[in-house]
């Protein structure tokens, strides 16, 4: 049976999803069926840029489509991922997976419960330069993590450690084991109610230790990763492509590939063949209780206040 597809929620980022879900379907890989938004001239402008058909209320995707990508505000990803969920619809839903985490155990109940996919979109597990380094980072002392960019008015319901730092602490833990047991962290808000910049340092169990910077307010764009080891380090400059290693690891070099699509394509790969995600929604849920951990010991800059870590909850 051919996987039936739609995408729910058509702004910047979902509009990339319907570019995706388009291609597979040209491909002859599903069937892209539908797109939804609030929005009536936005539904109907990408739904007709596409062929497809377009509705601005999801609950009449129900019974018509498979699978779908849910690209909406945090706020809406519980209620609408449950519901869909429940119907036996797989979903890859945005990140971060929920606002709580008690949202987030029901998004994965109802999983259970409709015997459907939830994927999450934390697109760095799919960075061919970090997949490169995986293998690589084998007790490393220090990580220096740097995600800036420019003011766009997007995703201001949440702040930007939800926004952008949350791709960084989903990657920090699949690369550095044990949980956070110390939590420093400082920001401002520039442009609305939620921090636009937030530093954080935090502490591993291990001892390793991880500075975060997340900026969606800055005059420039920055996306780089440092990675110190005893006998040496490497610094990839994503927008550069570059790397710097003074270590004797030896590193693949950059490849061009879209992130973005390397997880559509995975999430209908595993709806098609009934395969786990490669992101689990429980991942999902330990990068969120970091966060949320961030978000409780912020201060604002100028303020000096390190954190016991105290878990909210332990995650797998």
């Amino acid at each position: 049976m051919t996987l039936r597809t739609a995408v729910i929620g058509v702004g910047h980022l979902g509009k990339q999803h319907a570019r995706i879900h388009a291609a597979l379907g040209d491909e002859g890989l599903t069937q892209f069926v539908s797109v939804c938004d609030l929005n009536e001239a936005t539904a109907r402008s990408i739904g007709e840029e596409r062929g497809v058909s377009w509705a601005t209320d999801w609950r009449k995707l129900i019974g018509e489509v498979d699978a779908v990508s849910l690209a909406v505000p945090t706020e809406s990803h519980c209620e609408i991922a449950c519901e869909l969920l429940q119907a036996g619809i797989h979903v890859l839903v945005e990140k971060p997976i929920a606002r709580t985490l008690e949202e987030a155990d029901r998004m994965i109940n109802a999983a259970a419960n409709g015997n459907a996919l939830l994927q999450v979109g934390h697109l760095e597990r799919f960075n061919p330069a970090l997949v490169a380094l995986r293998p690589h980072v084998r007790n490393p002392v220090y990580f220096e993590i740097h995600r800036v960019g420019e003011f766009t008015a997007r995703s201001l319901d949440i702040d930007v450690v939800l926004d952008l730092m949350i791709h960084d602490l989903d990657l920090i833990h699949r690369l550095v084991p044990g949980v956070p047991t110390q939590v420093q962290s400082q920001g401002r808000s520039i442009h609305g109610e939620f921090a636009d910049e937030v530093t954080a340092n935090l502490v591993f169990e291990n001892g390793a230790r991880v500075e975060l910077v997340a900026n969606r307010a800055a005059d420039e764009r920055r996306r780089a990763m440092r990675v110190v080891y005893p006998d040496g380090e490497i610094v990839i400059d994503f927008l550069a492509r570059t790397v710097t290693n003074t270590t004797g690891r030896k590193l693949q070099s950059l490849e061009l590939r879209d992130p973005l699509w390397e997880s559509v394509s995975a999430f209908v790969t595993a709806a098609r063949k009934g395969a786990s995600t490669l992101v689990r929604p429980e991942e999902a849920c330990r990068a969120l209780e970091t966060a949320l951990l961030i978000e409780d010991a912020l201060v604002p800059f100028g303020e000096i206040h390190a954190k016991d870590a105290l878990p909210l909850r332990r995650t797998a």
